[in-house]
């Protein structure tokens, strides 16, 4: 896309005016002006960390109101009828769903599952969807995969309606628009864990909050989707429409919205899989099912039995993401119509049934205990040895332990030390500097605030701490992403070997990362990072590839015309053209690795991620919510210093 620059007539400023030439050297005035606030702030302000006296102690109206809350929480009318009946109703529908998996039997939910992923995405994914299944029973995890799978049947229908009907309010509205977007944009950079104390604070430990917390945090891809699919409907289809007479609900329901049924079923696809990984991770707080088995196993360092629920759930996450993505790709398509369109799902309907009554009578309709296979112990046998020769037992190189105790000496404590070491109110002053030479001076307020908000909650120490890690990781994710995505881009075989591994990376959910990790790493600091780094990697990885691939095909061939050579290619044109891509991708690296950093706390990485887990296992919900709203702001500080406005990428490119 070539980036229109508007010329000094059009605007009406002359090159030579103050604001032309302050737009031309914007980098260097700030600069300036940051090294003269910074010499002066030396004298009138001194060092240490974040005074005292700028705190505000939120403990104890945070202790008074959850202590209302929690004696309130049988008697008040507005837990009585309110957010009791919506618990009641929450709690109703994943026992119904639970029973109804049950009682179809393990037979009639892997057909049911063939059949469904052979109705809209053909006979490979089918065949793909059964032995999934087989494979979770085969694990001894039917059970817990059913109450995830309950769970997960609620919260998607729950977050699709509640996102298409924020959509759908945006799309037809501007001013909804105007005012669903940063809220969305808020909630996007927002670590999923920072969702769960405060559903908690209502609903209390519990599959409620559980299903809640997984809505709430599902819910606005549904909702950005649905938008941008309906504002994005073919200005010709709907002018044509409106001179035929259809009224403003025809045109809806016969037009925009088949016409953006792509998007509707993108964001179907981006529902299911956040809905998978926040109803994992919403473990911590009662959800059960698969999550509660790897949350166990991690507090307990058991790999083995972490390692036999995180398969299912990532057999989950690939099959849910295969066949809606597959479904998504056949709108449109020309495909023959052998027969009503109810007759597929009849069949679905019939093989269902089919298969559980025939299973009930030939045996139980649970998974047999015979068939299991145990992996548990083999896996932590291998963890053993890993421990006796991988750990410190490798001559010359080391082992991974030595390896996460020297990244922790030599990367994450100086990074940490340094950050606390510097003056609050300069690294106030270098968030306001990058945020400014990337951004306008709205971002500048609002990535300042940010940071400062975290000191004024107390947490200052904790955050850096946290954002120590973060920009540990970002490093290390960019710097591996970023030669993997450029070696894809100059070798199609290196990127047809990679897509599938990619395609799998990105739809495991957070929490499974976490698994690998401490079987080669222990617990602690470095394994938080580890995991977040392969946790960010895929996207990274892909959004360069698909930014250096991008670029103009006849600005390549005329610099190689010029004899340039295949180096100068990549510094002088590649790089600088796919500039914008390039800038997403830290964008996207910076949310992803503090997303799972936080969950790092699980793990021993400490800080902010930490306080959330105590807050939530002592019911100290003053210290978690303190250290989820710490985390929110750091979230929204580093999406505003990595996300360039459109002005400024147009400016770069």
């Amino acid at each position: 896309m070539t980036a229109t620059v508007t010329t000094p007539r059009a605007t009406g400023l002359d090159a030579s005016t103050p604001a032309s030439s302050f737009a031309r050297h914007r980098t260097g005035v700030v600069l300036v002006g940051a090294l003269a606030l910074l010499i002066l702030g030396v004298f009138l302000i001194g060092g240490g960390t974040w005074p005292g006296s700028l705190t505000v102690d939120l403990t104890g109206p945070l202790g008074h109101v959850s202590d209302w809350i929690i004696d309130n929480r049988d008697t008040h009318p507005l837990f009585l009828y309110f957010f009791g009946h919506i618990s009641n109703a929450v709690v109703l529908s994943v026992r119904g769903v639970y029973l109804v998996l049950l009682a179809a039997g393990w037979a009639g939910v892997a057909v049911a599952a063939g059949l469904i992923a052979w109705r809209v995405a053909g006979v490979r994914l089918a065949l793909t969807a059964v032995a999934a299944f087989i494979l979770c029973a085969l694990l001894g995890m039917w059970v817990p995969t059913m109450q995830t799978l309950a769970l997960m049947v609620v919260a998607v229908l729950a977050s699709v309606i509640l996102g298409a009907l924020l959509g759908l309010a945006a799309g037809l509205s501007d001013r909804v628009f105007r005012s669903l977007r940063p809220v969305l944009d808020t909630m996007q950079v927002m670590p999923a864990f920072a969702y769960l104390l405060p559903v908690v604070l209502v609903f209390g430990i519990g599959v409620p909050a559980a299903v809640l917390a997984t809505v709430v945090y599902a819910a606005p891809p549904m909702a950005r989707l649905t938008a941008l699919g309906l504002r994005d409907a073919d200005a010709g289809v709907m002018e044509a429409a409106a001179s035929l007479g259809a009224t403003g609900r025809q045109r809806l329901l016969t037009a925009r919205l088949p016409l953006a049924r792509k998007e509707l079923l993108l964001g179907l696809n981006q529902t299911i899989m956040m809905a998978l990984s926040m109803a994992v991770i919403a473990s911590v707080i009662g959800a059960g099912g698969l999550g509660d088995r790897v949350y166990q196993a991690l507090a307990s360092v058991d790999v083995g039995a972490a390692l036999a629920a995180g398969i299912p759930i990532v057999l989950l996450a690939v099959v849910l993401d295969r066949v809606t993505a597959a479904a998504g790709k056949r709108i449109g398509t020309t495909a023959p119509q052998t027969g009503p369109a109810w007759s597929g799902w009849a069949v679905v309907v019939a093989g269902t049934v089919g298969a559980a009554v025939v299973a009930r009578l030939v045996s139980k309709p649970t998974w047999p205990d015979a068939w299991t296979v145990g992996i548990a112990e083999p896996v932590n046998e291998a963890v053993g040895w890993m421990t006796d020769h991988l750990y410190s037992g490798v001559p010359v190189i080391g082992g991974t332990a030595d390896w996460a105790a020297h990244f922790t000496t030599w990367i994450l404590d100086p990074v940490r030390d340094g950050l606390q070491w510097l003056p609050w109110w300069a690294l106030l002053l270098l968030v306001a500097v990058l945020a400014m030479v990337i951004g306008t001076w709205r971002t500048t307020l609002t990535a300042v605030l940010a940071m400062a908000a975290i000191g004024v909650l107390g947490v200052w120490d904790p955050a850096l701490n946290t954002l120590s890690q973060v920009l540990a990781g970002v490093a290390v994710t960019l710097v591996i992403g970023f030669a993997v995505g450029i070696a894809a881009s100059r070798s199609e075989r290196v990127e047809r070997l990679l897509r599938p591994v990619l395609d799998v990376f990105q739809t495991m959910p957070q929490f499974v990362y976490l698994i690998p990790v401490v079987a080669l790493f222990g617990v602690g600091r470095a394994p938080a990072v580890a995991a977040a780094v392969i946790y960010a990697l895929p996207a990274v990885v892909r959004i360069t590839t698909q930014g250096m691939n991008g670029v103009d095909p006849v600005v390549m061939e005329s610099s190689r015309s010029l004899g340039a050579t295949g180096m100068q290619q990549l510094r002088k044109v590649q790089l600088p053209l796919a500039r914008p891509a390039l800038l997403l991708a830290v964008n996207q690296g910076v949310v992803l690795v503090l997303a799972v950093v936080v969950i790092g706390g699980l793990v021993g990485g400490g800080a902010l991620g930490y306080d959330v887990v105590f807050g939530l296992a002592q019911g100290d919900l003053a210290t978690g919510l303190v250290a989820g709203a710490a985390i929110v702001c750091l979230g929204l500080m580093l999406d505003r210093v990595t996300q360039p406005t459109q002005r400024r990428t147009e400016k770069g490119a």
